[in-house]
Parts: C-alpha cells; sequence; structure tokens
C-alpha cells in the first residue's frame, strides 16, 4: 500500500505521548570508548532464543559504537535516576555522560549502572536501518535485577511508576 500516506511526524509524536514506555540506557564499549543514551524503545522480542530489540538514531555516536562492539547493555531506569536520564538524553558527551554515576562492567565488559532496578547484557544479533533509526536485536546472554519503582516516560516527562 505503498500510495497510502504517512502522517505527519508531529502527528506520529502526539500519538505516541499517550504510550507510556520504560527508560532505560543503553550502553556498549569499555573505559575511554564508553558510549550510552537514553531510550524508551526497549521490547522483549522472542523467548527462544532470548532477544530484546531497541532502536536508536542512527546520527548518535552509540549507534556506530554498538555496530563496532557488535554487544550492548540495557540498564533499567527507576525512581529517582531522572537526572541520570536526562544527562544520557543529551546532557553530557561521550564518556562524560558516565561521570555522576557508579557504573561496572558486565560478563560482556559493557558498562551498567550499578543501582538499575534491571540490567540485561546482549551480543547483536541483527541490526536494521528503518528511517531515522537502527534497530539491533540483540540475544541476552545476561540478566541481573534490582529493585525499585521502575522509571517510565508518558506524556512527555518522566514519572516515577509505583510498584504493584
Amino acid at each position: 500500500m505503498t500510495d497510502v500516506r504517512s502522517v505527519e511526524a508531529a502527528e506520529f509524536r502526539l500519538a505516541m505521548r499517550n504510550l507510556a514506555s520504560g527508560v532505560a540506557i543503553v550502553t556498549t564499549g569499555a573505559e575511554a570508548a564508553r558510549r550510552g543514551l537514553t531510550v524508551s524503545s526497549v521490547t522483549s522480542l522472542c523467548m527462544e532464543p532470548p532477544c530484546l530489540l531497541v532502536g536508536v538514531n542512527t546520527s548518535s555516536e552509540t549507534h556506530a559504537a554498538i555496530l563496532a562492539n557488535r554487544r550492548f547493555g540495557i540498564s533499567l531506569l527507576g525512581k529517582g535516576q531522572e537526572d541520570l536520564a536526562l544527562r544520557f538524553a543529551g546532557g553530557a558527551n561521550g564518556v562524560d555522560r558516565f561521570a555522576t554515576a557508579p557504573w561496572q562492567q558486565g560478563i560482556l565488559d559493557i558498562p551498567l549502572l550499578e543501582p538499575a532496578i534491571g540490567a540485561l547484557e546482549c551480543v547483536l544479533h541483527h541490526h536494521q536501518v528503518v528511517g531515522t533509526h537502527g534497530l539491533f536485536i540483540g540475544r541476552i546472554v545476561a540478566t541481573r535485577g534490582g529493585n525499585g519503582d521502575p522509571l517510565v516516560n508518558f506524556q512527555g516527562a518522566l514519572r516515577a511508576l509505583p510498584q504493584a
């Protein structure tokens, strides 16, 4: 159906504001080559093999770093981590984004946020560019649980979602 027009970006953005999404930091690299950014586009994809999908803007340095490293981590953010989410959304650049929080290197030698409410380590299974974003499918090789209320993006604001 190539003859049906797409909605305008502003209309799409307005509609998607009503979809509550978890907030996470996607990371890759080690030491001075660490890169990361805030995303709200992480989703479980399948259980066999265990995979997730994350969308990353192709213009970001993190996109290129994930392609180069072929592995990445997802740190799930919780209540009280709004400043960190904003820092990784553009408040700092490159390795400087990692300066204000405790990080540990995972089994894949990628940074994971120590106080995250959960973390996943992935090896790159597949990459596909669609429009302005690269879709990364990661095969999950390690997970770490945590505690706390999740941070969500809803109607353009970061909000804490209380546990049930």
